[in-house]
C-alpha cells in the first residue's frame, strides 16, 4: 500500500497531550456553538468566519456538520445562522444539574435579614406552586409553609410569578385544567382580573398577593430565569399585612426582584427586562 493510500490520509491518534485532526475540528466546532449563541438574532457566515480567524470554507463545512446534528439552524430567507433546536435538551440537562436550593439559599438568607419577612422558593408543578425551601421570619408572627406543600398558581404570590412570562394559550390551557382556585374573597376569580396581575407582574418585575390565599396574610414574589430566559423558579417573602404595608410593597416589590436577578445570574440564566 502506497503513501498516497486513502488509509493514510485518515486522521490518526497520537500520544497524549497532542492534538487530531478530529480533535482540532470539535474544538473548532464547540467554539462555533458557543460563538452562535452569543448572537441571539443570528449571524452570517462571514461574520462567524471572521471572528473565529477561519476561512469561510472551513466555518461552512462546520456549521453544516452542526446542522446536520440539529445544533445549529440557517434561515434561508436571510442567510442567518442560529443555535439550533438539539441545544435545548443539553442545556436542560445541565439546568437539572444544578441544586437550586443550595444556589438560592444564601441569597434567601439575605433576603429574610433585609425584609425581616419569611422567604420562600417554589417551583411549577402543573397548575401548582410548590415549596422547595423556606428562610423563617424571627418575627413572633410569621408566615409559614412547609417545604413540599402546593398552593394553586392563580391565588399565590409564587405561583403568579411562575406565570408570569406564560403565553396565552399555556393560560388557556391552566384555567380549562383547574378552573380559577378561590382561597379568600381577594382570589382571582376571572381571566380578566389574571391577566391584569400578570401584566402589573411583567410590568414591576415582581407581583404582589394582596391576601389572595391566606387572608391577613401578603406575599410579594418574583421569578428567575433559565439560559433561555424561560422562568426557572420563583422567590418570594410573605407576612401579616400590618407589616408588609401598602407603603412598603413597592421597596419590598424591588428587594425580591433585586434577589430574583441575583439568583438569575448564579444560575447562568438570562434576566428579561419589565415590559413597559
Amino acid at each position: 500500500m502506497t503513501g498516497n493510500s486513502p488509509a493514510s490520509t485518515r486522521p490518526r491518534a497520537t500520544v497524549a497531550g497532542t492534538q487530531t485532526d478530529t480533535v482540532q475540528a470539535l474544538d473548532r466546532g464547540l467554539r462555533l456553538l458557543r460563538l452562535l449563541a452569543k448572537h441571539e438574532q443570528g449571524a452570517l457566515l462571514t461574520d462567524l468566519a471572521k471572528e473565529l480567524t477561519l476561512p469561510a470554507s472551513t466555518a461552512h463545512r462546520l456549521l453544516a456538520t452542526l446542522q446536520q446534528a440539529g445544533f445549529a439552524e440557517l434561515d434561508e430567507d436571510t442567510g442567518l445562522w442560529r443555535v439550533g433546536v438539539e441545544t435545548v435538551p443539553v442545556g436542560s440537562a445541565y439546568l437539572r444539574g444544578r441544586d437550586l436550593v443550595s444556589l438560592a439559599r444564601p441569597l434567601m438568607r439575605q433576603l429574610t435579614d433585609a425584609s425581616g419577612e419569611t422567604s420562600n422558593l417554589a417551583i411549577r408543578r402543573k397548575a401548582f406552586a410548590v415549596y422547595l425551601s423556606q428562610v423563617e421570619s424571627r418575627a413572633m408572627v410569621r408566615a409559614f409553609s412547609r417545604i413540599g406543600d402546593r398552593v394553586p398558581l392563580t391565588c399565590s404570590g409564587v405561583g403568579l410569578a411562575l406565570l408570569s412570562r406564560a403565553s396565552e394559550s399555556e393560560l388557556d390551557a391552566l384555567i380549562a385544567e383547574a378552573g380559577l382556585p378561590v382561597k379568600t374573597e381577594k382570589s382571582i376569580r376571572s381571566r380578566y382580573q389574571l391577566d391584569r396581575a400578570l401584566i402589573e407582574a411583567r410590568h414591576n418585575g415582581y407581583v404582589i398577593d394582596d391576601e389572595a390565599q391566606v387572608p391577613g396574610m401578603r406575599c410579594v414574589a418574583a421569578p428567575f430565569f433559565d439560559t433561555w430566559g424561560e422562568v426557572a423558579a420563583a422567590i418570594s417573602i410573605s407576612g401579616p399585612s400590618s407589616r408588609l404595608t401598602a407603603e412598603r410593597l413597592p421597596e419590598l416589590g424591588r428587594l425580591v426582584a433585586d434577589t430574583a436577578a441575583r439568583i438569575t445570574e448564579r444560575l447562568g440564566g438570562k434576566t428579561l427586562p419589565p415590559e413597559s
